[in-house]
């Protein structure tokens, strides 16, 4: 209840005859609640204050000036009063947000801005679905709508909530012109990034990432977490070529050394073997959302590793026992399954997917791996050393041939010369 001074006030004011007179009392009145109001009665004053302004004796003409004070004076106040007197506000405002509508946005910003220091993301986002963007009484930018649904698609994100910040994410997609502003391009990449990881669209989110961390106009620091985000999104990833590739180009890239996941990175990109510890300390800078379950129990960092150590291992044996490979992947024996059923399972999957070359002999239980090099069929009667040492030379003999064609490109009359002695 507002204190007898400020109800006294609004009941003379509101007796008032004269609009012109009660606008100056309502202004008036406003400044000596702010100086002399404080904590929970400043909050339930300036609330009957509104329920005041805003109540039938006051024309919608009176009171939009009206709110445009009230509106200046909520942006100074704490963020626990904001949020109390902003809620009734935008209650208020919802049977006449038509008459209102630059005003009722404005409020609900600043409502926004409270939730959001106080960390109700959700709250915030909420709110700001209430403005009106395709409104008739106001023209709206494509720009300005553009930054009002990334603002709330990165709220919705704070919470991982990533089915509203998605619903969002097209909106802006589906706009005819494109973002133009480079700090809201980059938060549309970065929130896109975000969502595809959260979706467990791995490499769709690596690269991304990727693209963010080379973007200009942004910190070096900020591109380094860019660069680890997206190698860490590209070891989560499936194995196969797709990754591969993606694995390559980080691998290259200059400022992978820097980040701190670069070490298996590289044992990745170089098809070696991961260990328990490497794989432990790895997943301690993962997000909650990336060691979620699945529905067989594992995380998506076992299934991974798993599958990149079944790569690892097709580049060190030419055929194995499946128990053996099962031991390699570190499998567990369950009550309906072996290690070796499991690791042929994996296989099995890859080679379906064409993610792995290979054959499965279920009744030896042996596994055969293909050669991968270019230009190279594994027979099955010739040695893996023999047939990498004729890649070798093929690869050489070519090299030797392009330089000899481009020398004697640069130089044909020392090229004529030779061929004539």
């Amino acid at each position: 209840m507002a204190s007898q001074k400020v109800a006294s006030a609004l009941a003379e004011i509101e007796s008032s005859p004269s609009q012109a007179t009660k606008s100056q009392l309502y202004n008036d009145l406003l400044g000596k609640i702010v100086s002399t109001s404080t904590g929970h009665e400043l909050s339930q004053d300036l609330i009957y204050y509104l329920d005041s302004i805003l109540s039938e004796n006051v024309s919608v003409v009176a009171a939009r000036p009206l709110l445009d004070s009230f509106i200046n004076v909520l942006r100074d106040l704490s963020p626990a009063i904001k949020i109390k007197v902003g809620q009734h506000a935008v209650t208020l405002l919802q049977s006449r947000s038509a008459s209102v509508e630059e005003q009722d946005s404005n409020i609900r910003e600043i409502l926004a801005d409270a939730y959001e220091v106080e960390e109700e993301y959700s709250a915030a986002a909420r709110v700001l679905q209430g403005i009106h963007l395709d409104s008739s009484q106001r023209l709206i930018t494509d720009a300005a709508k553009t930054r009002m649904w990334i603002r709330i698609l990165r709220l919705y994100l704070e919470e991982d909530d990533t089915t509203n910040a998605e619903s969002f994410l097209n909106r802006i997609k589906n706009l005819p012109s494109k973002i133009e502003d480079p700090e809201l391009k980059l938060h549309f990449q970065l929130s896109q990034a975000r969502i595809l990881d959260a979706r467990r669209r791995f490499l769709d989110a690596s690269q991304e990432y990727f693209n963010v961390s080379l973007a200009s106009g942004v910190d070096e620091s900020d591109r380094l977490h860019a660069l680890s985000a997206a190698i860490i999104c590209a070891v989560l990833a499936p194995a196969g070529p797709q990754r591969s590739r993606t694995l390559a180009r980080l691998y290259k890239d200059d400022r992978a050394t820097s980040v701190d996941v670069f070490a298996i990175l590289e044992k990745m990109h170089l098809d070696r073997l991961l260990t328990p510890d490497e794989v432990t300390a790895f997943s301690q800078k993962l997000q909650p959302h990336q060691l979620a379950k699945t529905a067989d129990g594992s995380t998506v960092l076992d299934k991974a590793v798993i599958e990149h150590n079944l790569v690892a291992a097709s580049r060190l044996y030419e055929n194995i026992k499946t128990d053996a490979l099962g031991a390699i992947l570190a499998l567990k024996d369950s009550s309906d399954e072996t290690a070796g059923e499991k690791a042929e399972a994996y296989a099995a999957r890859m080679v379906e997917q064409g993610r792995l070359k290979g054959s499965i002999d279920q009744i030896d239980g042996i596994i055969y791996f293909d050669s991968d090099i270019s230009g190279v069929e594994n027979t099955g009667t010739m040695g893996r050393n023999i047939r990498l040492w004729d890649a070798g030379i093929e690869s050489v003999t070519e090299d030797v041939e392009r330089v000899a064609a481009n020398v004697a490109d640069a130089f044909p009359e020392l090229a004529i010369s030779q061929m004539v002695h």
